[in-house]
């Protein structure tokens, strides 16, 4: 069952669904105070939409737009620093491993990414192929602002190896660390949370969860299978 805050997160920027709508000559996107001319932030944003949930490529994203990736760079840490967009970091532990070194860029907010997609209905969202990252980044968000509420300083991660070996979400606590994989599946497999026990074993991840939409919890200890509404009030209540 998809959460209503999802549902209904597309909702949350009415202002800029306005904005989009209300334009003289077509659906324009706000300049939100970028040092760039409104065609080139609307270009930017879009592009940006596009590869939400990848590893950060500057260089392909400034030779789409004509400018250098310095100026993609600062465009980026401007969206950043005003909470509309996340970098979330590459675990770098020593593992043995070759690391995918960039950093994955996610929209903060689920209604605006969708807006910038064209999103304008839910039928319309299950059906693109990118709607697992757009899921994806709703979960990391949900489960960092869970976090944020308590007293306990924490980083997060991502983890991914060059034999593509990946953990949606990493937490570290001091030495501690907990894996997240996240799918919008309502029917996991066993093979699933295998994956994800193995990989982060990698790390010496003391906890594993895996996400989904089935409601049925499975709650093993250093194993966990369950939805995110069971997550997040799990999150409140357990001792970090």
């Amino acid at each position: 069952r998809i959460p209503r805050r999802w549902r209904t997160c597309r909702q949350t920027l009415p202002q800029v669904a306005a904005r989009l709508s209300s334009a003289p000559h077509g659906p324009r996107i706000p300049t939100w105070g970028l040092a760039a001319r409104p065609e080139q932030t609307e270009r930017f944003t879009k592009m940006l939409a596009a590869v939400h949930g990848q590893p950060w490529n500057a260089s392909q994203l400034g030779q789409s737009l004509g400018v250098s990736y310095h100026t993609v760079n600062r465009h980026l840490d401007f969206l950043e620093g005003a909470f509309l967009c996340r970098r979330l970091p590459l675990w770098h532990g020593n593992i043995g491993k070759r690391f995918v070194k960039k950093p994955k860029v996610y929209w903060r907010d689920s209604g605006l990414l969708h807006a910038l997609l064209g999103i304008a209905a839910m039928d319309d969202l299950l059906v693109r192929p990118w709607v697992g990252a757009s899921w994806e980044g709703f979960v990391i968000e949900q489960i960092i602002m869970a976090l944020s509420h308590r007293d306990v300083p924490y980083t997060p991660f991502f983890l991914r190896t060059s034999d593509q070996r990946e953990i949606d979400l990493v937490i570290e606590f001091g030495r501690r660390r907990w894996a997240f994989e996240i799918k919008l599946s309502s029917q996991p497999t066993p093979r699933d949370m295998e994956q994800l026990v193995a990989t982060a074993s990698l790390i010496d991840a003391e906890k594993c969860f895996l996400v989904t939409q089935t409601p049925d919890v499975i709650d093993g200890g250093a194993k966990v299978a369950c939805d995110l509404a069971w997550l997040l009030a799990h999150l409140e209540t357990t001792p970090l």
